[in-house]
């Protein structure tokens, strides 16, 4: 007996198979918290040393959710996750995930890190209060070199600024897309 395959049923075999790879590889299946701590410590660190003015944008925040790797792959129909931890003064006080999702023309795959610093209490307080927080027009999205330029006047009419930093890979085209944060127990 011969069985034949579309090509749809391979290319989304094969689309499913390497996402779940990159998925593997984020943390899924891992030793949990302690790993997690240990990527959000070298992610903060290298975005401290590589752009100095993080630090101080850092120390004015409220909070800064760190997510040290996305893994992102998408052909057409596209998705990304990550974990990383919230902390507060310098202390983690809990452990989220991201699920991105995208649709559009696209194709490839990138993994990156991003922190999202929570500018005012009233914008931590309402992250940490939702079931799953959707990055949305509240977010401010500014690339690593401007830490150093977002000065008091920025920070205080932004509720949260988000930097997006360390890219590898290569994705391109044009889509729509969501981000979900939750609550995860590592």
């Amino acid at each position: 007996m011969v069985t034949t395959v579309s090509r749809r049923v391979f290319l989304a075999s094969g689309g499913a198979l390497a996402l779940s790879a990159c998925v593997m590889g984020n943390g899924i299946g891992s030793r949990g918290a302690a790993q997690i701590d240990a990527r959000v410590d070298a992610t903060r660190d290298y975005l401290f040393g590589r752009y100095p003015g993080t630090r101080d944008l850092a120390s004015r925040a409220m909070g800064v959710l760190y997510m040290p790797l996305v893994t992102e792959a998408g052909f057409g129909i596209g998705g990304g996750y990550g974990r990383g931890a919230l902390r507060i003064n310098g202390v983690t006080v809990d452990y989220y995930s991201a699920a991105r999702a995208t649709i559009g023309l696209q194709i490839g795959a990138q993994q990156y890190a991003h922190a999202l610093f929570f500018m005012t209490d009233a914008a931590l307080q309402g992250f940490r209060r939702s079931n799953g927080w959707a990055a949305g027009a509240d977010v401010r999205y500014a690339t690593p070199e401007m830490g150093g330029s977002l000065g008091k006047e920025t920070t205080e009419l932004d509720p949260v600024i988000g930097l997006v930093f360390g890219q590898q890979g290569l994705i391109a085209g044009a889509t729509l897309a969501g981000v979900k944060y939750s609550r995860i127990i590592p």
